[in-house]
């Protein structure tokens, strides 16, 4: 598939230039880092801790600024530092022990060579809406499966329920068969549509947020499932259902499946958009809800 054909988007007054490819070239300077083994591990770790932190700032001022408990999904619930550094552990222990291994291995069978053009604005911006309603039907079928198949649930992805309410950190607390499922879902899907190695730089940091935001445990009127219209994106107080409810909302992002096989239950209205006064006990109950759910697992 050639990334670079006549209808390439062109910088007005800058014939002949791509959009992209001032990036691209600057990019490209970097190669001696983009192309080690060490790069995707040290990206990857990175990019997500670095959308973590400010949640993790949020929960620590919290309970100080009574405004941010607005747009808190659990206001009464904060993460401890006990349940914090378990799941920063996990993130770093995984990533060292599995994914570097995993990434030498393939970058020593296939090195990367970085092609001379960046790609085409539009057919990037495809692919990447491609790759994640992909990634969004991969996931849900394995993650209907894994819950209805209970020695699939205990063996592998109970690790990610541990924690009743969500959090920014917990996002990546799963079990390395889980985490490498994830990773091969992504890695499938953009050779499928051949993607360009910006294109597949710039997936990683949408879908990364994506997941971190549903895991945030904030509910702003920003929110990234309010700039999509119909309904057709879930968000974090869709993702905190499952989470509660457990059989429900299997979709990572999208609402399209739960919808056409039933699984879809709709979240309320935030506090701060319904006019409500709130309901902070609603944590409790939904984590007894939880634990009650646990123990017959």
């Amino acid at each position: 598939m050639s990334y670079y054909n006549s209808s390439e988007l062109l910088v007005p007054g800058s014939a002949g230039q791509l959009v992209l490819q001032p990036l691209w070239d600057r990019l490209k300077t970097w190669e001696a880092l983009t192309g080690s083994p060490f790069f995707p591990v040290f990206f990857s770790i990175i990019t997500y801790l670095g959308f973590c932190l400010p949640f993790v700032v949020l929960d620590v001022l919290c309970p100080w600024v009574p405004a941010l408990r607005r747009y808190k999904i659990h206001p009464d619930f904060s993460p401890s530092a006990l349940q914090l550094l378990p799941c920063l552990g996990q993130t770093l222990y995984q990533h060292v022990v599995f994914v570097f291994p995993a990434t030498l291995l393939h970058w020593a069978q296939s090195p990367a060579l970085l092609p001379a053009k960046a790609p085409e604005l539009l057919q990037m911006l495809r692919h990447i809406v491609f790759c994640l309603l992909l990634f969004d039907t991969e996931f849900f079928v394995w993650h209907v499966l894994h819950h209805r198949v209970p020695w699939l649930y205990r063996t592998f992805h109970k690790v990610h329920h541990q924690n009743a309410s969500s959090f920014a950190l917990a996002t990546q607390y799963m079990s390395v068969w889980e985490l490498f499922s994830l990773g091969f879902f992504d890695m499938l899907n953009t050779r499928l549509l051949d993607c360009h190695p910006l294109t597949i730089l710039i997936f990683h940091v949408v879908n990364i947020w994506l997941s971190v935001e549903d895991h945030s445990g904030y509910d702003f009127p920003w929110s990234t499932h309010r700039l999509v219209p119909f309904g057709w994106y879930g968000g974090v107080a869709h993702h905190d259902l499952h989470h509660s409810h457990f059989n429900c909302n299997y979709a990572p992002y999208f609402t399209h499946w739960d919808k056409l096989l039933g699984t879809l239950k709709r979240a309320p209205l935030p506090a701060w958009l319904s006019g409500c006064g709130g309901s902070p006990s609603d944590s409790g109950p939904l984590c007894s809800s939880h634990l009650s759910q646990e123990k017959h697992t």
